[in-house]
């Protein structure tokens, strides 16, 4: 009897699985899919791109860096800007040959009335006085007080055009003495 009502249940429950409903809802859903339209507007038709072909192989090369060097030299041969320039045919000093930001000034020394500037790069010291060049742009030094040498540089700007830059090294305290 046990194994009749058992039978019997799974016959209930196998009937409550029957395939109306889904029968329903797929009709349901080709209704909505038939009357849903799908708007995909048309991708536009690509450029065709044509390339140039640089024919003048005598002709200089309008991306040649040396065309705009040969064309800022003409503009300031023709506006005459002949005014700042560092002197090129004079020898090099040995402290030119130096970063200006590896110079300190640790001091000054007069002699004889003249005030001397005492510079230091890495270990090694140096002296100093009005109109020495010191650093990597044609710096001059102008003046030499206590505290600080001025410097007169002479760097190209953007344009390619020689400027004056003033800059000056201040004295540096030791270590020594902060103690």
């Amino acid at each position: 009897m046990k194994t009749w009502i058992l039978g019997m249940m799974a016959a209930l429950l196998l009937a409550g699985c029957g395939d109306s409903d889904v029968q329903e809802v797929r009709g349901w859903m080709k209704q909505v899919d038939a009357r849903a339209k799908v708007a995909v507007t048309p991708l536009a038709e690509p450029k065709t791109f044509i390339p140039f072909a640089y024919q003048q192989k005598d002709e200089l090369d309008p991306f040649n860096p040396n065309k705009l060097l040969a064309e800022l030299a003409k503009q300031a041969a023709s506006s005459g800007a002949g005014g700042i320039k560092p002197d090129m045919q004079r020898r090099k000093e040995l402290l030119e040959s130096y970063p200006l930001d590896t110079v300190k000034m640790v001091g000054t020394i007069e002699r004889k009335g003249v005030i001397h500037a005492v510079l230091q790069i890495d270990r090694t010291v140096h002296q100093v006085v009005v109109g020495q060049h010191v650093g990597q742009n044609y710096g001059r030094i102008t003046s030499i007080d206590e505290a600080t040498v001025n410097l007169k540089e002479i760097v190209q700007d953007a344009t390619g055009d020689w400027v004056e830059r003033m800059s000056k090294l201040e004295l540096q305290e030791s270590k020594e003495n902060s103690k």
